[in-house]
């Protein structure tokens, strides 16, 4: 039994403060809930038409939930009771704790608490559609369901928002967590998710508490086959320090959070609407989607149009097989072209045999298909000659055992009510042209690594910047290949040991951040001599230079505070910053996850032999970064390390600069 069964599924609801506890108790009798509902006031003798007790000492018995409307401290001291009396848990509503400057008292909340669950403080509530038990001290826009999605937000406003859609979605629960204090995003994820009536869950997530359960939770629900999908907020922040590499400003904002996301196979989307349609996909069909897609429509109009919406979502619609040409002709005749996306024209219109032949012709050797159709609006218009053509996507789908998808261009040109009865047919009808297709994008998201975690986050502490010949030593001795170097206090010093380099010699000064801005790199020479001094140098590197270079890269791993370590890859050298080109991985991956993660990158085909140029040997960089991670993971002394350039050859590549932080 899990610890929130009893808050999540109550036989019966405590609930304290006049006016929030009468808004509850209002909202538990629309959606019918079977069990007692028990009010707590001083004073009142009734609330709401129901007996009032006294106190939480007065109540029948240890309730299974209850929904705490006081104030903060008075909220404080009724947590304390009900632990005492063994309830089920609680909904702490009041704001004022740790949001707002006041972490003792919220630390006072959770003393208080003890093993019974809280959700909050500063937290709305819950909703359980599936029994019809509310802890919610408003209005919500859902109805009672056999089975249906969970929603759950650190945000409370944003999921009231959502779950006033009218798209169609089954929602079986609405869950806050407020300031999270007890029950954290994984725990409550995970218990809505052991619910069997649950299909999927969507998430709305400001921040992520423990990354490593989160991933736990991730796989558990891979594991029961149940699609997740998430809107993660702050993904424009400036980063949380200043940047002292290229790696670090690079790989801001939501680059981490989304690789996070990715690698656990948890699809990612930007606004509310692609998380309803997203889920009702999952809720229907699961998570996995496949990639061959087909569109029909019966326009050259809505057919182009699908075909430039889908380009920028990375969806592509493969060539119709010669097998299903065929068949296609055979019914739609010489005139009109197959091809996908299809223009079905209207030959066929109206004629139900016709029409499901070609929409299931053309489905079959697809993995899900696009049937682009706005109905005419119902209080102007007669919708009645579109129906043999939703019947036929409905046959189509049956037919073939592939999930087919009405898209209706414009969102308001279908109506909640034709929605849902497809659903009950098991046809997702996706709203929003865009929007359909960011969603169809979100539900291919690949499954991810089965166990993996990531490494344990250290707190932030003070570093200190190793020279680059200190790094580049660390760097050795970890495998990494480097160019041959000697070091020198001073130029003359250094003169005396390079006399074994070959060159080209690179010039370097140590004790610069980024040695090029402060003109401390000297390239191409081929002797020391009379080289001029470096003023602030603290030091100088001496280099063979690497030749036959068919690509810069840069390499960097640095610390994070929720997922642990980031690898950050992408185009390098002195326009690292301004390319922008970079793909971040959280750590650990292995070599085939870095060579996937290199074919995202916009000039990729520069390194793939691009135009009949060399192919750089991009293995040779995987097993570089592995190396580097490995580094990292293998000592909590060091902070970040970034390498820029690595210098990549049609066989090997070299790391011809380190920028490494310790403590």
């Amino acid at each position: 039994m899990n610890r929130l069964d009893r808050l999540l599924r109550p036989r019966h609801i405590a609930v304290l403060g006049a006016g929030w506890a009468l808004n509850v108790i209002e909202q538990t009798r629309k959606m019918g809930f079977g069990g007692p509902v028990w009010p707590i006031h001083p004073s009142k003798p009734e609330i709401g038409g129901l007996k009032a007790y006294a106190s939480v000492a007065d109540l029948p018995e240890a309730p299974d939930a209850t929904f705490i409307g006081v104030n903060r401290f008075a909220t404080v001291e009724v947590t304390r009771e009900l632990a005492e009396r063994g309830a089920g848990g609680a909904i702490c509503f009041a704001a004022g704790w740790t949001e707002a400057g006041e972490p003792e008292l919220q630390q006072k909340l959770v003393a208080a608490a003890g093993e019974m669950p809280i959700l909050g403080p500063n937290c709305y509530g819950v909703i359980n559609y599936l029994d019809g038990a509310l802890l919610w001290p408003d209005q919500h826009g859902g109805m009672r369901v056999e089975k249906g999605v969970a929603l759950l937000s650190q945000s409370s406003n944003v999921v009231v928002n959502i779950g006033m859609q009218q798209r169609g979605l089954p929602i079986a629960y609405v869950a806050c967590l407020g300031n999270a204090a007890v029950v954290g995003l994984a725990e409550l994820a995970g218990a809505l998710l052991d619910d069997p009536r649950v299909t999927a869950i969507g998430m709305y997530i400001e921040g992520i508490d423990d990354a490593p359960a989160f991933a736990r939770l991730a796989h558990r629900a891979a594991e029961m086959g149940k699609g997740v999908v998430a809107i993660k907020s702050g993904k424009t922040e400036a980063s949380r320090v200043a940047a002292a590499s290229h790696t670090a400003s690079l790989a801001g904002g939501g680059a981490a959070s989304s690789a996070f996301l990715a690698q656990l196979g948890i699809a990612e989307v930007n606004s509310p609407s692609e998380l309803i349609e997203t889920l009702k996909i999952f809720h229907l069909h699961g998570p996995r989607l496949g990639t061959k897609l087909c569109s029909l429509s019966c326009s050259g109009g809505e057919a182009g149009m699908a075909a430039d919406l889908a380009a920028p979502f990375g969806l592509g619609f493969p060539p119709v097989p010669e097998a299903s040409r065929a068949r296609l002709s055979a019914t739609l005749g010489p005139i009109v072209t197959i091809a996908n996306p299809l223009d079905y024209n209207t030959f066929i219109w109206g004629d139900l045999e016709k029409t499901t032949e070609v929409f299931s012709a053309m489905l079959e050797p697809y993995d899900a298909g696009l049937y682009v159709i706005d109905m005419p609006r119902d209080d102007r218009c007669d919708p009645s000659s579109y129906f043999p053509a939703l019947d036929s996507i409905v046959a189509a789908q049956k037919a073939t055992g592939k999930p087919a998808f009405p898209v209706v261009s414009i969102s308001e040109n279908f109506g909640e009510a034709r929605v849902k009865g497809l659903m009950e047919q098991g046809v997702c009808t996706l709203l929003g042209f865009e929007t359909a297709l960011a969603a169809i994008r979100a539900a291919q998201t690949p499954k991810g690594v089965p166990g993996w975690e990531p490494v344990k986050a250290l707190a932030p502490r003070e570093t200190r910047l190793l020279t680059e010949a200190e790094g580049k030593a660390l760097l050795a001795a970890a495998g990494i290949p480097v160019p041959r170097a000697v070091t020198g206090a001073t130029l003359a010093e250094l003169q005396a040991q390079a006399t074994g380099l070959t060159a080209p010699i690179a010039l370097k000064g140590l004790g610069f951040a980024h040695k090029t801005e402060a003109g401390a790199v000297r390239l191409g020479l081929a002797s020391l001599e009379g080289a001029a001094e470096m003023p602030g140098a603290t030091g100088y590197l001496a280099e063979e230079m690497v030749t036959g270079i068919i690509a810069e890269m840069l390499l960097g791993i640095g610390r994070d505070p929720v997922y642990g370590l980031t690898l950050t890859i992408g185009m390098g050298g002195v326009t690292a910053e301004v390319l922008a080109d970079t793909v971040t991985l959280v750590w650990p991956a292995d070599e085939a996850q870095i060579l996937t993660a290199m074919q995202r990158l916009r000039l990729w085909p520069l390194l793939d032999g691009y135009r009949g140029r060399p192919k750089a040997d991009v293995a040779a960089f995987a097993t570089i970064a592995v190396r580097l991670g490995h580094l990292m993971a293998g000592d909590d002394s060091l902070e970040e390390i970034e390498i820029n350039p690595v210098l990549l050859r049609e066989t090997g590549a070299v790391a011809v600069d380190a920028l490494i932080r310790r403590d």
